[in-house]
């Protein structure tokens, strides 16, 4: 699905990803392990477009990537949670949600049942939807960022160190949310990228070891991780007909 050919990155002419070559299938999730400075973050700025690689081609479901703006990847399907989440303080955080599918042009249905979809996938922001998005915790932060990921990724879904930082019991809740993608977008392609792996131990993936910029190795995935299957108990979509309107939100305080 998603495919890097001899991928290299310079930037300020430090070579930071060299020779990269994997492909990456969907319905699976992949972990993309290495120490700080391994380029993990590269290789995410690189498949958004925010990095320019300056040899070797990256293809989505056969689309060559070189040839679209940055601005153009989330519409085809392409979402991102960048580690410093990002998010838009003067605005709610149900504007910051709808905004990626505002600029595509999609909708008000299409964008509505977008949102349905990111609260039952994360659950946890229903509550946080009509808050400014500066009075939200660093924690609650990168659960609406992951929900605004949610909102144009529909095939590839890539998240930067999510459990960096997180409580314990935030953590077991993003580890949720990922689960119950597996039964909301069974096709879905997620990439995570984590300096530890051990932080990665209640999901259900491959592991990609990155070392200066070199894909050292890919282990199998574990016993069961091979495919996906949902929870044993999933989610109820509470939100079923629900139109979000923006008028009854609070204003940014």
């Amino acid at each position: 699905m998603l495919q890097l050919d001899d991928v290299s990155v310079r930037i300020a002419g430090i070579p930071v990803l060299r020779n990269l070559s994997v492909e990456l299938e969907s319905a699976a999730t992949y972990a993309v392990v290495g120490r700080n400075g391994a380029g993990k973050t590269t290789l995410l700025r690189t498949i958004m477009g925010f990095v320019a690689p300056h040899a070797g081609t990256l293809r989505l479901a056969g689309d060559d990537l070189s040839a679209r703006a940055p601005y153009d990847r989330p519409a085809l399907g392409v979402g991102y949670a960048p580690e410093d989440r990002v998010m838009f303080p003067t605005l709610t955080v149900l504007a910051n949600l709808r905004l990626p599918c505002e600029a595509l042009g999609m909708a008000e249905a299409d964008i509505d049942r977008r949102v349905r979809e990111a609260v039952e996938a994360v659950p946890q922001i229903e509550e946080m939807l009509p808050r400014s998005a500066a009075a939200l915790s660093g924690g609650q932060g990168k659960m609406a960022a992951l929900a605004r990921a949610l909102m144009t990724g529909t095939r590839l879904l890539m998240v930067d160190e999510p459990f960096q930082g997180l409580a314990p019991a935030l953590a077991r809740q993003y580890a949720e949310s990922l689960s119950r993608l597996f039964t909301l977008r069974p096709e879905l392609c997620v990439v995570i990228t984590e300096s530890n792996r051990a932080l990665l131990d209640r999901v259900d993936c491959r592991t990609l070891i990155l070392e200066r910029g070199e894909l050292m190795r890919q282990d199998a995935p574990a016993a069961g991780a091979a495919h996906r299957h949902p929870p044993p108990h999933p989610h109820p979509h509470p939100y079923e007909g629900t139109t979000w309107d923006s008028s009854k939100e609070r204003s940014p305080s």
